[in-house]
């Protein structure tokens, strides 16, 4: 009887042991963890991220945790959903390239196999975060000071283009990293290609304008543009290329062009998202504005039309390179450009010389008349 006791003793000493141990495992493991469930981002949010909109649901719901908690500079952040590596590494890409206003994140992250709780690496600490917040939301403030809420999109979509490639400078990085964000661009009007592109989403869509951010390859090299929804439509659009860091230079070759224009030089990466079509012709700055010629005849009235406007700086862009080198040979080379002011009527021709700036790859000419 006594040998009993000892023996049921020894048995529950061992099961309070075992359940002691399992306990501690399930809890290091986080099996007894309370996990958040599913959110969404709100309809108002939603609008202005159209790459979220691609996401599956459960997707989505990993994104708003990790949204919620990356805007809180949480260093762990705990999913509602057990996801795979290349899911999490898919949707954090993803945020840290379409969300701008997030500067402080950087983009280095922890992985492994299933994520259930995400690692957090930031470039600034909360309290610096904070005060450098305020600091971007003044610059955008000052960069959308003269956009009016009836504007069209285009134009809204222009002045902000027009604001940053006057205001930023290009740069390759910078030992803070923040070359690569929209505080970059903004504040310290120092930026890299990603820089400018979160830039130009935050602008657009703190004016209502959707936009997302792409990535790829340009002439050989690693590189970042945006696709902006005006008026219903998709356009492409390079901010960073239109940028010559030249005074007083302000071009718009690679605004609002449609993916046959665009895709000769720009080739995108479709590993975090497939780039929304943009097959709608007209829609490219030189198209909506005149000073695009399928013709040799409609290069020469353009020309003329500009000259007889008093212009002094005249863009063109032609369709084909064949009409490129045309145009070229006739009224550059062969000098016949001076017959077009002559024909113009301009009082200020005499003693004036042409200059030509030249973009082959884009068929893009322009004249400078001084």
């Amino acid at each position: 009887m006594k040998n009993n006791k000892v023996f049921y003793s020894l048995m529950a000493a061992l099961l309070c042991v075992t359940v002691f141990m399992g306990y501690s495992f399930a809890k290091s493991v986080g099996l007894l963890r309370k996990y958040p469930k599913p959110k969404y981002l709100s309809y108002e949010e939603e609008q202005m991220r159209p790459v979220y909109r691609t996401l599956s649901k459960k997707e989505q719901a990993v994104y708003e945790a990790l949204y919620r908690g990356i805007e809180k500079c949480d260093d762990k952040i705990l999913l509602p959903y057990d996801v795979s590596g290349e899911t999490y590494n898919k949707i954090f890409c993803m945020i840290e390239k379409q969300e701008g206003m997030f500067f402080q994140l950087d983009s280095e992250y922890y992985t492994a196999n299933k994520v259930r709780e995400a690692r957090i690496v930031y470039r600034v600490d909360e309290k610096e975060h904070d005060r450098m917040l305020a600091e971007l939301e003044e610059a955008m403030a000052k960069a959308t000071a003269g956009i009016a809420m009836n504007n069209s999109d285009s134009d809204k979509v222009m002045r902000i283009h027009d604001y940053l490639v006057r205001t930023c400078t290009y740069i390759e990085s910078d030992e803070s990293g923040l070359s690569s964000t929209s505080y970059g661009c903004l504040v310290n009007k120092k930026a890299n290609c990603e820089g400018y592109a979160k830039a130009f989403s935050v602008l657009c869509a703190k004016e209502g304008v959707e936009t997302a951010l792409v990535t790829g390859v340009a002439e050989g090299e690693n590189h970042a543009w945006n696709q902006v929804k005006v008026d219903g439509k998709w356009y492409n659009i390079d901010v960073t290329w239109d940028d010559t860091d030249i005074s007083g230079d302000m071009r718009r070759m690679y605004f609002l062009c449609d993916d046959d224009e665009f895709y000769r030089t720009h080739q995108p990466d479709e590993e975090l998202f497939e780039p929304f079509p943009c097959g709608e012709e007209g829609g490219s700055y030189y198209k909506l504005n005149g000073h695009f010629a399928e013709t040799i005849d409609e290069a020469k009235e353009i020309i003329l039309r500009e000259l007889r406007a008093g212009e002094n700086e005249i863009e063109l862009k032609l369709a084909t390179e064949k009409l490129y080198d045309e145009f070229k040979e006739t009224y550059i080379n062969e000098q016949k450009v001076f017959g077009l002011i002559y024909e113009a009527g301009r009082d200020d021709s005499s003693g004036m010389t042409v200059s030509v700036r030249e973009n082959r790859p884009e068929l893009h000419i322009t004249l400078i008349l001084s």
